[in-house]
């Protein structure tokens, strides 16, 4: 990343150094926030955020999110974790604690088109994604310069049917386990399951559509020949059935028959740039919690 991309690394490093956020999913019941209010109280934590939702208070599933704020955090990891394990098993929770100053670090994968890599890279340029970008993967070289430009490396690797599971190979050589997220910005290629078993729940994906209406490709001259009044866009995770994973974010807008097929991508092109962003966003701030094939989204 650039001089700038770095100082604002630094800032939100020394701004949120004493923050954590708790995610919780658990069989609903009574005392589950009182529980974990108390056990935060307990360990000196001042909360700024809670959100809870419940699927039924009778027999459903009960999701939390909490952001809080300790003071000394960063010494207190282990122990923080260790101390909440007795309340978690009380009430039977997945959970995890995510610590806010641990900057999370974002592979993006790319085809020919630049528009959702484009938005990415000004959001983490001005700020608005926090987040560290070690490397861009493309099976075109078309965007090498673009990405250099904000001093981030670039890896070509061209993939055909055949070559396909050594492209994957070098992909997941490259990733060494080593990043937290990949975004498919627009990345033309279908992943394998061996890749996606990878990274559960941590590919996020863009369709060009509004899902589940014309899954698979060219879905904008799908809707075309149905006439349809409104196109839109999906982001959702990676599974191995495609474009089938839990959604995160989707978004319209109004078309006509005025509309040619040409027409119909340039306006979804916005709406693609714009709910990538959101979900890639929601994820890196850790606001959505997967469950089934959903997700609760705390925004």
């Amino acid at each position: 990343m650039n001089a700038k991309a770095n100082e604002q690394l630094i800032e939100f490093y020394e701004r949120n150094r004493n923050r954590a956020r708790l995610l919780i999913s658990c069989p609903d019941q009574p005392g589950i926030v009182a529980a974990v209010s108390q056990f935060l109280f307990n360990e000196g934590a001042n909360i700024i955020q809670s959100d809870q939702y419940s699927t039924d208070p009778e027999g459903g599933r009960f999701f939390m999110r909490v952001a809080f704020e300790i003071p000394g955090l960063e010494t207190r990891e282990k122990a923080l974790c260790r101390a909440f394990e007795p309340v978690a098993a009380r009430f039977a929770m997945d959970w995890r604690i995510s610590f806010a100053y641990r900057i999370k670090r974002m592979a993006i994968f790319v085809s020919k088109q630049e528009h959702c890599l484009l938005e990415l890279l000004w959001q983490l340029q001005s700020g608005d994604l926090v987040a560290e970008v070690p490397l861009v993967i493309s099976n075109h070289e078309d965007h090498r310069e673009l990405v250099e430009s904000f001093g981030i490396p670039f890896y070509h690797i061209p993939v055909s049917k055949e070559t396909k599971r050594a492209a994957e190979a070098e992909q997941l050589e490259l990733l060494a386990d080593n990043v937290d997220l990949i975004v498919l910005a627009r990345y033309m290629q279908v992943l394998s399951p061996e890749f996606v078993a990878h990274y559960p729940n941590r590919i996020i994906n863009i369709h060009h559509s509004f899902l589940p209406a014309f899954v698979g490709s060219k879905p904008y001259e799908r809707a075309y020949e149905r006439g349809v009044k409104l196109i839109g866009a999906t982001s959702h995770y990676v599974t191995n059935e495609l474009d089938a994973g839990p959604i995160i974010e989707q978004d319209v807008s109004r078309v006509n028959h005025r509309h040619n097929v040409q027409d119909l991508k340039r306006i979804g092109r916005h709406i693609e740039r714009v709910v990538l962003a959101r979900a890639v966003k929601w994820h890196l701030e850790d606001r959505i919690i997967p469950y089934n094939n959903k997700t609760v989204v705390f925004v």
